[in-house]
């Protein structure tokens, strides 16, 4: 794979503005689009495991870093689901064209939902679509369901006070910064509360063992999916990464279908 490839992106005006980097493979329809976890980049396992193969059959593929991550510039601690959606769109207009496969892990899981809200809603469809949405572990309405509800009195009020809480991570040696700020604008974006029109079949595959995203969660998604061709699978012995070969090889698989 050429790693000379990378784009930047210029989004945003002013003290907003940020450079947005991003890897463009062409290929046939449909094309990949990768919307990676919190935290996480376009470098990852699974990502690089879909650039691969879809390199290998002459597949368009789309990835990019949000700002704060990765190649991307930014600060980590700026980040809100908001900005982040609006990256993604973004990314997506400017550089696919064509039916697109979204594929998202852990919180791009949620703003793959999200983008395919917001294109939906758009009366003037853009050079792209989305023709189906394969999700790993999908951490949807996270900033809520899974952060704030979960917090003890002593990290909300921490939060409260300073605005960012530290929280250890087992996936590096520092900790990551979760801000209020992300919290609160994290209810502006919440979808488990009523039914979500996707459009597309979706295909979500999530591990039993997840310690991040329960099982559960992915279960209360799927109730709240309107489409009919919605197809669940539980990885008994999965993590929450589901980046092991045959996790790989499962996902590649969920992704070929289309």
């Amino acid at each position: 794979m050429n790693h000379n490839d990378l784009k930047f992106l210029q989004i945003g005006e002013g003290s907003e503005r940020r450079s947005i980097a991003l890897h463009a493979q062409a290929g046939a329809p449909p094309g990949l689009f990768w919307l990676s976890g919190y935290n996480s980049d376009m470098n990852g396992t699974k990502a690089q495991a879909l650039a691969h193969w879809a390199e290998q059959t002459g597949r368009a593929c789309l990835r990019f870093d949000y700002s704060g991550h990765g190649e991307s510039s930014g600060e980590f601690t700026d980040g809100t689901i908001g900005r982040w959606l609006e990256e993604a769109i973004a990314v997506f207009d400017a550089y696919a064209r064509g039916p697109h496969i979204v594929v998202g892990s852990s919180m791009g899981g949620w703003l793959a939902l999200l983008m395919v809200r917001a294109l939906r809603a758009r009366a003037a469809g853009g050079a792209a679509s989305v023709a189906g949405l394969v999700l790993i572990a999908p951490a949807v309405d996270f900033t809520e369901e899974l952060m704030w509800k979960r917090f003890t009195p002593e990290i909300k009020r921490e939060l409260e006070r300073n605005g960012v809480w530290s929280r250890p991570s087992q996936y590096s040696p520092e900790p990551y910064r979760v801000t209020r700020q992300l919290i609160d604008e994290g209810r502006n974006h919440l979808l488990l509360g009523g039914m979500i029109e996707t459009g597309c079949p979706v295909r979500i595959l999530q591990g039993v063992e997840d310690p991040d995203v329960p099982w559960r969660h992915a279960v209360e998604l799927v109730s709240r999916l309107a489409n009919d061709d919605v197809v669940l699978t539980l990885v008994k012995d999965g993590d929450h990464r589901l980046s092991r070969p045959e996790d790989i090889e499962r996902l590649i698989r969920a992704v070929a279908e289309f």
